[in-house]
């Protein structure tokens, strides 16, 4: 096993690199500068700024500098919210995406779960079909159009729930629902399926053959093989919970990363805009391990080695 993840880790940093080698050409071949915008007519003002941020440094000095900076932890200054550093920023906006993404998370693997256990129990009946056209819906509707939806009904016609700040936990609602129905639906569909097979397992016939309870046969010994599909998609769904949040979070007014990450892309604020593409990737990259040690763990027929030849 620390053998597997040593490995995983220089994989890790490998791709990393080729992460912030990428996103910093791409950036700076946008053209025009993050000063274009400044509401200065002053040449010698904005010479000074440029000077500041190294903006008329050739471009492989400006890289191997960012290098070393990434390699102190320093994701830089921002442009546009001098003198606030980006890591200052990703330490205030990161929280409120995290909470949100962790809410809507646990919404999703909960309430899928338990509809692909219940769709599976009642396999082509009417609470199998019912849930199964749900998924198909959670799946196909976007998240920003449900998010809409959701602040004009429940929010805006009912009033019961309130939306545009961060204020308690009723504000989080409407924002996890949005977020997390997506990959709710795609649980639901996948547990139902893998509970379907499991079930017909010879394993499962002689549990029910030494007279063990529905609930015992379902949770304790199908449930853990039927949820081998769902960690394996976790990193994914992840994934898309955490890019995701941008757009609700900008949506529904939470002071998350989302909104700092709209605004240097339309700012053109190169140190933001790197620093949370490389944050988001460091988490996805560490969730994708755990994942796979995850799948090892619930299945020891997996071998997270290769065979000795």
């Amino acid at each position: 096993m620390l053998k597997y993840i040593g490995k995983r880790v220089m994989g890790m940093l490998v791709t990393m690199w080729v992460i912030i080698t990428l996103t910093f050409l791409l950036m700076h071949a946008v053209p025009g500068s993050p000063l274009n915008t400044e509401q200065t007519t002053n040449d010698a003002v904005r010479a000074n700024m440029e000077e500041h941020f190294g903006l008329n440094d050739p471009l492989y000095i400006r890289y191997f500098d960012y290098l070393k900076s990434l390699a102190q932890f320093d994701f830089g200054p921002s442009i546009k919210q001098h003198p606030t550093s980006v890591n200052e920023l990703i330490s205030r906006g990161f929280p409120v995406s995290l909470e949100l993404g962790i809410t809507a998370l646990v919404v999703a693997i909960i309430s899928g779960i338990t509809l692909g256990i219940f769709a599976a129990l009642r396999r082509n009946g009417v609470i199998d079909y019912g849930m199964m056209t749900f998924a198909v819906i959670g799946i196909s509707v976007p998240n920003f159009i449900l998010a809409t939806l959701l602040i004009y009904q429940v929010a805006g016609q009912w009033r019961l729930l309130p939306v545009g700040t961060w204020a308690s936990w009723k504000h989080m609602i409407l924002p996890a629902l949005a977020l997390g129905t997506t990959p709710m639906a795609i649980i639901a569909r996948l547990t139902r399926s893998s509970m379907v097979e499991v079930l017909t397992q010879d394993y499962i016939r002689t549990a029910k053959a030494k007279g063990l309870s529905p609930f015992k046969i379902v949770i304790k010994h199908a449930l853990r093989n039927s949820l081998l599909p769902v960690v394996t998609i976790l990193g994914t769904l992840v994934a898309s919970i955490l890019t995701g949040s941008f757009v609700i979070e900008r949506i529904f007014a939470i002071p998350g990363m989302g909104r700092y990450f709209v605004e240097s892309i339309n700012s053109r604020d190169y140190p933001v805009i790197m620093g949370t593409t490389i944050f988001y990737s460091g988490i996805l990259m560490i969730m994708l391990l755990i994942v796979d040690v995850l799948y090892g763990i619930l299945d020891p027929r997996i071998k997270l080695h290769k065979k000795e030849e």
